[in-house]
């Protein structure tokens, strides 16, 4: 059976600079791809758009393909990113005129439609700064077939990026759901690169952390079967946990929504077949949704800290005082919205003086920068020699910087264009999905606590893996039993009925009165929690001390609780 690789080598605007040269020089591919865009990264494009016209993509990609085009083309590997972000046509003319420069014919096709923020107003969106659709992979796919060598996209689905290979060399159609969701899997694993191999990984202690993590890729077949590994010679590692690890980042219930096909995450099927070889299959899929996301970004103000440093005795009382003191200081012009986050970091009869503190922060918001710049600096500063004893701070407040809000739209996939211009410049309009279903209500998991066992006293990471994300204002964490458990079915029978969303309140505080939900995968012998509202307004905006809950898996994993005694043993 027919096979393809893909490759990546980006996760972020950001990630690793020699990652595309390693992966073309490290192995045969015959696709590349790169994953450039975020929440914060389209806003932060927004910015430069607003500074610019002529910018808005991630201008990392361009100097990544300067050292890199000759030997793509050398090896016949084509090239599929959403690096255009909000300016697509731009940088596919900038990377014709790179290879122009270097001698180099070149196809180059670039797919746009998502980018909404002309119809704003006629939407409802006031005060947006950017309005972006996610569109699926048919776009990419049709121009592969018309030859492209590069795809530059602005905000496709991540997973798109992998899936428009696997559409446009094996011909799935729109109603192959089955199929479409495999190729949706797979590229969910590949999206955020290291992730897959070993990267925020609660098992890094089981795989080489001695040499740079290799990036991923996916042997995809024309059955949809799939083959996630790494290049030989690189570090970290592929395995069922650290694909299962993935699979469960930023996502919701079982049913995982693409504009293309809705995959059925609970169907998911993983077996090792070999050092750094896991193999997905069974995967199922339905019809998409009729509705699409779009995700609008907008100024939402201005923003300031500071964190005060107290050490020693008595760090309540000082915390009480300082926080007293700003507050009247700043009585005048209040900001809009004024926090507190104490951070106990501080121990009994400490042996260093970092050991003795703890840190104060206070971060203010407001509408006008001179309420957070100035006056709200000069407040911090001026009690430092009037306030509590060993007053000093981490650094001192600088003028306020300019946050956002992000927040999720849904408008009708009809209603949204997706063109693609091929290499040849003419276009092609991309029809919606002929066949459209709304998502099935999801069936949360946790009932009541399991009983008869003999329980100890442990750190729930004993028993468990974890791995959390955000998705605007919500956090996810996924949470499975590693392979390796001798009686790992019997784990997750327990796990499953013991995570309850009153549970993950009394082990999270932080989300408690929030919207919570767990739902259970069991081919992955997993669970995922999400927790609806834990980031406020999203990354750009949040105060929180984590505010994309990267770590939020980890916190969970060193509370300590009741654990059957049997399955530590």
């Amino acid at each position: 059976m027919r096979t393809i690789r893909i490759g990546n080598c980006s996760g972020f605007y950001g990630d690793r600079f020699s990652a595309m040269s390693e992966m073309l020089e490290g192995g045969p591919l015959d696709y590349l791809t790169g994953d450039y865009l975020a929440e914060l990264t389209m806003l932060i494009l927004g910015r430069d758009r607003r500074k610019d016209p002529s910018l808005g993509y991630a201008k990392t990609f361009l100097r990544q393909l300067a050292g890199c085009l000759g030997l793509a083309r050398q090896r016949g590997v084509r090239i599929v990113t959403n690096a255009g972000g909000l300016n697509p046509a731009g940088l596919a003319q900038a990377v014709r005129d790179l290879a122009r420069e270097q001698g180099i014919d070149l196809a180059v096709a670039h797919v746009r439609g998502d980018d909404l923020i002309g119809r704003a107003t006629e939407h409802g969106w006031p005060g947006a700064l950017t309005a972006n659709a996610y569109l699926g992979a048919f776009g990419i796919a049709d121009a592969l077939t018309a030859g492209a060598d590069i795809v530059v996209t602005g905000r496709v689905t991540d997973a798109s990026l992998t899936l428009g290979p696997a559409i446009a060399e094996f011909g799935w159609g729109r109603t192959d759901f089955d199929l479409l969701a495999a190729g949706v899997v797979a590229g969910h694993v590949l999206e955020c690169g290291t992730q897959a191999t070993g990267g925020n990984f609660s098992g890094f202690a089981t795989i080489d952390t001695t040499r740079p993590l290799g990036f991923p890729l996916a042997e995809i077949s024309a059955d949809g079967t799939a083959v996630i590994t790494k290049h030989p010679g690189t570090g970290g590692a592929v395995t069922v946990d650290t694909v299962t690890a993935q699979l469960v980042y930023e996502v919701g219930g079982p049913h995982y929504a693409n504009p293309d096909v809705t995959a059925r995450l609970d169907t998911v099927a993983l077996r090792q077949a070999g050092p750094d070889r896991v193999v997905i299959t069974s995967v199922r899929g339905a019809a998409p949704p009729p509705a699409t996301k779009i995700a609008l970004n907008s100024a939402g103000g201005w923003r300031n800290s500071v964190e005060f440093v107290l050490t020693g005795l008595d760090i309540e009382d000082k915390e009480h005082w300082v926080r007293r003191q700003m507050t009247g200081a700043l009585s005048v012009r209040p900001p809009a919205e004024i926090t507190w986050d104490l951070a106990r970091t501080d121990h009994a009869d400490p042996v260093t003086e970092a050991a003795a503190s703890a840190v104060l922060r206070c971060h203010v918001k407001d509408p006008d920068p001179d309420v957070v710049g100035r006056a709200f600096s000069s407040a911090a500063v001026e009690l430092a020699l009037a306030s509590y004893p060993g007053f000093h701070v981490t650094a001192p407040p600088g003028p306020g910087t300019p946050f956002g809000i992000y927040r999720a739209a849904y408008l009708p996939q009809e209603d949204v264009p997706h063109v693609v211009v091929r290499p040849d410049g003419t276009t092609v309009d991309i029809a919606p999905p002929p066949v459209t279903a709304d998502l099935p209500a999801e069936v949360v998991a946790g009932s009541a606590r399991t009983s008869g066992w003999l329980e100890v006293r442990a750190p729930l990471g004993r028993l468990v893996f974890a791995r959390s994300g955000d998705k605007g204002g919500t956090a996810n964490v996924g949470v499975w039993i590693p392979v390796g458990h001798p009686r790992r079915a019997e784990a997750f029978a327990w796990l499953r009925g013991w995570l309850t969303p009153a549970e993950v309140a009394r082990l999270l505080p932080e989300s408690a009165g929030l919207g919570i939900d767990v739902f259970a995968l069991p081919n992955l012998c997993a669970v995922n929690i999400v927790i609806d509202g834990l980031l406020g307004d999203g990354v750009a905006s949040s105060t929180r001390f984590d505010p994309q809950a990267k770590a939020v898996g980890e916190w969970l994993r060193a509370r300590v609780v009741n654990l059957p005694k049997e399955f530590l043993e």
